[in-house]
């Protein structure tokens, strides 16, 4: 193997370990997001907390970026009555992004 197509391939390697890295922080953000809003905001235990976390998870599915995750979130909130803003949600899910990376690269 040439030189060259070894750095392709090196190139090829870390730009789908950093893709994976990505979709499992992204992943783990919105499953911190579900439970705390289903704990803090929307008044559900348990198994329901674990339910909701897993809706939140599957609504970033429809297309790419948090977009999706946002107008699901605010959605249940105004249907539950709680006055929270989109702004504050999306400082929330930076944070959680953060926390979600440093749990991801504890593992």
């Amino acid at each position: 193997m040439s030189t060259f197509s070894e750095r392709e391939k090196a190139f090829e390697d870390k730009f789908k370990h950093d893709q994976d890295l990505q979709f499992r922080t992204e992943v783990r953000r919105n499953k911190l997001l579900g439970q705390w809003l289903a704990t803090e905001l929307l008044d559900l235990e348990g198994d329901a907390v674990d339910a909701y976390a897993k809706d939140v998870v599957a609504s970033d599915l429809d297309e790419p970026g948090p977009d999706d995750v946002v107008r699901k979130v605010m959605g249940d909130l105004e249907a539950k009555g709680v006055d929270f803003t989109e702004h504050r949600l999306r400082t929330r899910m930076e944070e959680l992004m953060v926390e979600a990376k440093k749990q991801i690269m504890e593992e």
